[in-house]
């Protein structure tokens, strides 16, 4: 004797499923759009603190921090660039000078108008200045 045993899913529970799923991306797809600019920030915030940390041990190692003339690129591979830093870590500080989120390389300014450096970049618009996405974001802003 054949018993049908039946299992899954009837087309009601399958359209009731993908309903629930079509409203709860209705209401969390528009919430996600908004934030590309707070995650981007977040981005350049993190970049600034790493860059900041391997620049304060460049500077334990070699008594100075990197001038403005050696760079970010000084974290990275020996400067040929004076002043020479005389205990610079084999293998560097960091693997590579990471560009902004918005795909800009980061300024650094040694010795710097807000302290011994200015780490920073300029938003959106690479331009000096300016408000909510465009606004720079400087290691001055972290403290």
């Amino acid at each position: 004797m054949y018993t049908k045993n039946t299992s899954g899913f009837t087309l009601i529970e399958v359209m009731v499923v993908v309903v629930i799923l079509g409203i709860l991306a209705a209401l969390v797809v528009p919430k996600i759009m908004e934030n590309p600019d707070i995650a981007r920030r977040a981005k350049v915030k993190q970049d600034i603190r790493a860059l900041d940390t391997a620049l304060k041990l460049y500077k334990l190692d070699n008594y100075v921090y990197p001038n403005t003339d050696q760079g970010l690129e000084a974290l990275v591979m020996k400067s040929s660039v004076p002043p020479e830093a005389r205990q610079w870590r084999r293998g560097g500080y960091i693997d590579n000078v990471p560009l902004d989120a918005w795909g800009f390389p980061y300024n650094y300014l040694s010795p710097g108008v807000h302290g011994d450096f200015d780490l920073y970049s300029l938003g959106a618009d690479g331009q000096a200045d300016g408000i909510d996405a465009n606004a720079d974001i400087g290691n001055w802003h972290l403290k």
